[in-house]
């Protein structure tokens, strides 16, 4: 039987179990793998849901199996926190041989972050990879990039995580730092050659449809501003209710008018950051959404990173011309990073709104990013330091906005990944002290948490350390990948 996009063939069954809520979590429904074939299935519930006394739930945990659900370590002893994630990195190890209901087939073995999160994420693994470094987990380093390079190969890109109803989108495309991260342990150049065919593929997911634009126009991931400079967006191929969150998608929809709210919402998903204020027209509602309209300054930086990446592997394979090419891409990109995310007014980094041709309103840690991969400059990172040091760094770590919203990335939640991009973007400019300070605000943040709980979470409240952190549409997590990775790899520097 094919499962491949089994979740539009009982569209029906699948809609009725979603608007019923008969799970707490409505991502347990898209992971749960068929026990008979779809068209049985299918059959069966017609037959069955409208005689006098049937069970849905009952009817789907029949005709389903939900094993493997959920990610939950609980540890009767409790072991010192290296100790702990050290296990982790077994526990939280799977193989997908063959595709089971959604979950997508890889080559390889992978870490899945925890909790509910039980598949391959993409963005998360670089983080994951930090870990494994620290760890001297190599081998499982290169079976993570030779899951990304086989989803690249084969879909054309790294989906948002190894599912099929995230075939419409991808994450923050970290697949070039990857790369940097295995040279960092190997001191073997060939790792760029090996991966350059991917690397072009990736590169060409990320600019499709770039050569058709007009000014002032945008296509897919590609913008092209009023003045005929190119950049990137978010986005997603689908404009429909996200499955795994599917009844909130549509109750948020029906008190907003937009047209493209669930493309909106979804292209949030592939920034990573969903939700936040960032995305929002108003900063406050998520009936406001406009990631479309933005051209988002993280993004563009990790674009100007594979255009670098490129420009190395084509001059290690001496494909001068190529070379040449990527080159002159980077060092353009470079130019309007400066000119459209660097905002003279607050000295600060911004998102590019290209609607209204002007800087966003929302302050995020993003900002980062310019520093981390060292495109800034020392006076606009010398800038970014002091408005990270007195808006951002708080008693628990950094926050990823200066705005309390309810949504899970924004205040006052610190995440992993930030953690380490901040650590590394003060370090780069010589600010040591500043980083310091993240990285011992943050591991003491994390250290409590395991004290009085035995996890590791998702994310952490940066303001009030005596709580654990909240927002967003699940509970917080544990587990989990991307906070064992940079605590480990916080701690060997």
């Amino acid at each position: 039987m094919s499962n491949q996009l089994y979740i539009n063939e009982i569209q029906s069954l699948f809609d009725d179990v979603q608007r019923s809520e008969i799970f707490e979590d409505q991502k347990m429904m898209t992971d749960a793998v068929p026990l008979f074939p779809i068209a049985k299935i299918n059959e069966e519930y017609e037959k069955a849901k409208d005689i006098l006394g049937f069970d849905l739930k009952d009817f789907v945990t029949t005709h389903f199996d939900f094993l493997g659900a959920r990610v939950s370590v609980q540890r009767e002893d409790h072991l010192p926190i290296k100790e702990h994630i050290e296990k982790l990195w077994d526990e939280l190890t799977r193989t997908a041989d063959e595709e089971k209901g959604t979950l997508l087939k890889l080559p390889k073995p992978y870490i899945v972050p925890g909790g509910r999160f039980n598949e391959f994420f993409y963005w998360d693994s670089y983080f994951i990879m930090l870990g494994l470094k620290a760890s001297g987990r190599i081998e499982m380093m290169e079976n993570i990039i030779e899951n990304c390079s086989y989803l690249i190969q084969n879909v054309g890109f790294v989906p948002n995580a190894s599912r099929t109803h995230f075939l419409s989108r991808s994450q923050p495309p970290y697949f070039s730092l990857m790369l940097d991260l295995l040279f960092e342990t190997t001191n073997d150049e060939r790792i760029y050659t090996q991966y350059h065919d991917t690397l072009e593929k990736e590169y060409a997911f990320w600019m499709n449809g770039e050569e058709w634009l007009e000014n002032n126009s945008s296509v897919k991931r590609v913008v092209k501003t009023k003045d005929g400079d190119i950049l990137n967006r978010y986005y997603d191929a689908e404009n429909a209710p996200r499955p795994e969150s599917y009844l909130i998608d549509i109750e948020d929809h029906e008190k907003t008018s937009g047209d493209e709210f669930y493309r909106n919402i979804r292209s949030a998903c592939e920034s990573g950051w969903d939700f936040s204020s960032r995305w929002f027209a108003d900063g406050e509602n998520i009936q406001t959404i406009e990631t479309l309209n933005l051209a988002q300054v993280d993004l563009n930086c990790l674009l100007w990173h594979l255009e670098m990446t490129l420009a190395k592997s084509s001059a290690l394979q001496n494909l001068s011309e190529k070379e040449n090419y990527f080159s002159e891409r980077a060092a353009s990109r470079r130019q309007m990073i400066n000119i459209y995310f660097w905002d003279r007014n607050t000295n600060n980094y911004k998102d590019y709104h290209t609607k209204k041709n002007t800087k966003t309103p929302s302050e995020h840690i993003a900002a980062l990013y310019p520093l981390f991969l060292g495109i800034a400059d020392q006076e606009q990172a010398e800038a970014v330091a002091k408005v990270i040091a007195e808006k951002f760094l708080y008693k628990g770590g950094l926050v990823t906005t200066t705005k309390n919203s309810g949504q899970q990335w924004d205040l006052p939640n610190a995440w992993a990944p930030y953690q380490w991009l901040g650590f590394k973007a003060m370090k780069n400019y010589g600010f040591d002290e500043l980083a310091e300070k993240i990285k011992n605000n943050w591991c003491s943040n994390v250290e409590r948490v395991y004290k009085n709980t035995g996890k590791l979470m998702e994310k952490y409240n940066a303001l009030d350390t005596e709580t654990i952190a909240g927002g967003g549409e699940y509970p917080n997590q544990d587990g989990f990948g991307w906070t064992n990775g940079v605590y480990l790899q916080l701690q060997q520097n």
